[in-house]
């Protein structure tokens, strides 16, 4: 019995830290549509965006978002920001609508990262499909992980 207790200790700390700060974040972030979403390219800025164009993933959203483009600091590529003109509305924001696929941010930071691809590498990469010939336990896990992140960049 004293064996099993030692595991339970730290979990329920973790527990208790995660309640503490899922408590102390504000749940309606108003500020959510002044966030830049920002990369670094490595590029000059004349390649980054050439004639004042936009690059190719970020062109359909031409009219919806703000661009600013910046040298790196420490001389190292080019800083490309983006952000939404119009704030989202609260539903399409909330964690089951970025959880659905609704949040417009998503597909802009798919965007910005497909051009930061596009940019560096000269194509955007994929992961093969499927990965392995048969279906695992520890490959579904994956693949749930991967289609997760894929609205919102992280995990």
């Amino acid at each position: 019995m004293r064996k099993r207790a030692w595991w339970i200790l730290p979990l329920a700390g973790a527990a208790a830290i995660g309640v503490h700060r899922a408590r102390s974040v504000p749940s309606g972030d108003d500020r959510a549509h002044d966030r830049w979403l920002t990369v670094t390219v490595n590029r000059p800025a004349e390649e980054v965006r050439p004639g004042g164009q936009l690059p190719p993933p970020l062109r359909a959203f031409d009219e919806r978002i703000e661009v600013d483009v910046r040298p790196a600091p420490g001389a190292r590529g080019t800083e490309l920001a983006v952000r939404l003109k119009q704030p989202p509305g609260g539903a399409r924001t909330s964690l089951p609508g970025r959880l659905a696929g609704q949040d417009p941010r998503q597909d802009l930071r798919l965007a910005l990262r497909e051009t930061k691809a596009l940019l560096e590498a000269g194509e955007v990469l994929h992961p093969d499909t499927p990965p392995t010939t048969r279906e695992t336990p520890g490959g579904k896990l994956v693949g749930l992980l991967v289609r997760r992140s894929g609205g919102e960049g992280v995990l």
